[in-house]
């Protein structure tokens, strides 16, 4: 969603400011602003609609303005259309917060996330006498914010608390204030944000990659807490206005791993990382050939007495699930409950203390997820969470926590988390297995042995990719694209096809093979492509079976499959073959090629990969 920058020091604010902006592009915005103090009562805010070097021209790059203290947004429409009038800063005098230029205002502030009870609160603000300009929510927290500032003459952070207790919904704010011209006011409440320091500088964003470049030394402000931020130093508060210590976490990887490395695109950049993120990941779980996950604290009675689980996710996480069930339920005998996570909160599932949920998010900030995480807690279930942030809100407040190490996703699509998260749940399932005894210790250490090799058989399938990159260019111009398969197979269609659809543009559905012929099949005709996803032995002569059945009305097929299981090539019209692992596996395997054709595909259709639209990287609103 929204992306927000800070800066407080010594150097000028605005070039800081709009390179930190530059790399929260790939959460996904149309406008961006920017608003700098140079240690006068006036504010120089400026904003432009679009593209980030709309903004940068007409700040020259940021050096026009002055100032040594300021905060950047790009903002992702909830409330307002797109506009110059609605795009942040925000600021709390009687303006028309359409250009640019000098404001004098007491308050002037950022904010990601969604205030739910903004109309309640803008009609108490319009009876004490003020004006709106904007359509946005943002715009009335800060004129709350302002308004007890003034009428009970009280601090910053007073103002501030006082205002959170007022407002409900999701938020990260970082304020400036008229008398406190060297200083930002930061809250939040279930939307990412965090500090920096780094001796005489300070630096705020909505996520690391923003101000790795200057320092890694990082606080994760919890929710419901105000973060006083001067040059080099930040004090924190909870809502009584008391004083908090907060631990300062270092970040461990790379800043290069943030940037392109050469690659046209962050996406491909990605793919190619993989080996990397499913060895790492790992390799922090398996140790010396066997499975610790002491880490977690999951301990082996917990294991033994669960009796369900259900798995809350959203996106590609939820894919992730929903390939997991198949290899706990078959590998544990547990059964195992998938859930959107924005549907788990509002069901009256039935969880007991035997029930395990588990909660996976790559940014751990996600909204949905974390609503889910809180509902299982109040419901006393136990918690675990599958995340690649450490110190991320769902990390923090889940009973148990497993880390991904995918290090930083910056393309929107999703495909190294992707593929961290389904290596360990994988690992996962055969602990579960291994320790309530439905697996023997060489079947345990037997599957160990085919994890051990996904890595540098992902290696071999990145080989392979120009003929992927050809068939590609074949199809680009393509209407309709249904992903089939059965079984595990149809786990790995529902992510081919999201992946698809999410960065071509192209209409792109996912289907368990079996369910073609209740309704869907009369949207076939005559080279519509059916993709085939063929990689359980079982399921596989049934898959080919509707596969052929659309192909007599007229379809183009694809087949994904393993090398020297099946032969489908006097079947259908292009085969992609993968590796062998073990069938529990080979959704590690069968997702690469179908990430590199959506790849392939929007670069032909000359498409922005890395910043589809209306999309965000991480979504952290209902």
């Amino acid at each position: 969603m929204c992306g927000i920058v800070g800066y407080t020091g010594r150097k000028q604010a605005a070039p800081i400011l709009l390179d930190s902006l530059s790399r929260l592009e790939y959460r996904g915005y149309d406008s961006a602003g920017l608003a700098v103090r140079n240690g006068t009562a006036l504010a120089e805010v400026v904003k432009a609609t679009g593209k980030l070097h709309h903004l940068a021209d007409k700040t020259d790059q940021g050096r026009a303005l002055a100032g040594c203290c300021g905060i950047g947004h790009t903002r992702w429409a909830t409330h307002g259309d797109p506009s110059l009038v609605n795009a942040h800063p925000h600021v709390s005098g009687n303006c028309s917060g359409s250009g640019s230029g000098a404001v004098e205002s007491d308050v002037v502030g950022v904010h990601n996330g969604i205030i739910e009870n903004y109309t309640e609160l803008k009609e108490k603000l319009l009876r004490r006498g003020y004006t709106f300009y904007s359509e946005t929510d943002t715009e009335v927290a800060v004129k709350l914010v302002d308004y007890y500032y003034k009428k009970y003459k009280i601090g910053p952070v007073d103002a501030i608390t006082r205002t959170m207790v007022r407002i409900r919904g999701s938020y990260a704010l970082a304020l400036m204030f008229k008398d406190f011209p060297d200083e930002i006011f930061a809250a939040r409440k279930d939307s990412p944000l965090i500090i920096g320091t780094d001796e005489e500088e300070s630096f705020l964003a909505s996520d690391v990659p923003a101000i790795l470049k200057y320092t890694r030394q990082v606080y994760y402000i919890d929710n419901h807490q105000v973060a006083r931020v001067s040059p080099g130093k930040v004090v924190f508060y909870d809502l009584n206005g008391d004083e908090v210590p907060m631990p300062l976490t270092e970040i461990t990887w790379d800043a290069e791993a943030a940037e392109k490395g050469g690659y046209e695109h962050f996406m491909l950049k990605e793919i190619h990382e993989e080996p990397a993120a499913v060895r790492d990941t790992l390799n922090s779980m398996v140790k010396d050939g066997k499975i610790d996950l002491s880490q977690t604290g999951l301990t082996e009675d917990v294991i033994r007495s669960i009796e369900q689980i259900d798995i809350a996710a959203c996106g590609s996480a939820w894919h992730v699930g929903m390939a997991a069930q198949y290899v706990i339920e078959d590998l544990a005998e547990i059964p195992v409950r998938v859930e959107l996570a924005s549907e788990f909160r509002y069901r009256k599932l039935p969880l007991s203390r035997n029930t395990l949920v588990i909660v996976i998010s790559q940014s751990g900030e996600t909204a949905d997820s974390l609503a889910a995480l809180r509902v299982a807690k109040e419901r006393g279930a136990v918690t675990l969470a599958i995340v690649n942030v450490i110190g991320s809100t769902i990390a923090r407040e889940a009973d148990h926590v497993l880390y991904t190490l995918a290090g930083p996703e910056i393309a929107v699509a999703t495909t190294k988390a992707y593929s961290a998260q389904l290596i360990a749940a994988d690992v996962l399932a055969v602990h579960l297995a291994a320790v309530r005894g439905t697996v023997s210790p060489e079947r345990e250490a037997g599957l160990l042995e085919e994890l051990a090799a996904i890595p540098d058989k992902i290696s071999r399938i990145l080989e392979e990719k120009d003929r992927l990159q050809w068939f590609s260019s074949k199809m680009a111009n393509t209407h309709d694209i249904f992903f089939i398969g059965r079984g595990l197979d149809y786990a790995i269609s529902l992510e081919g096809s999201l992946k698809m659809k999410e960065i071509s543009y192209i209409h792109s559905e996912a289907y368990a093979a079996g369910e073609l012929k209740h309704g869907t099949i009369s949207l076939i005709e005559n080279n519509t492509l059916v993709i085939g996803v063929l990689t359980q032995k079982e399921l596989y002569e049934k898959t080919v079976s509707n596969m052929m059945e659309c192909k007599s009305r007229g379809a183009f097929l694809a087949g994904i499959t393993t090398n020297g299981n099946f032969s489908v090539e006097d079947s259908v019209n292009f085969t992609v073959y993968i590796p062998k692992t073990d069938e529990h596996f080979m959704a590690s395997l069968a997702i690469v090629p179908l990430q590199l054709l959506a790849y392939y595909t929007s670069v032909n259709r000359g498409l922005d990969v890395d910043k589809p639209r209306n999309l965000a990287k991480s979504v952290t609103v209902e």
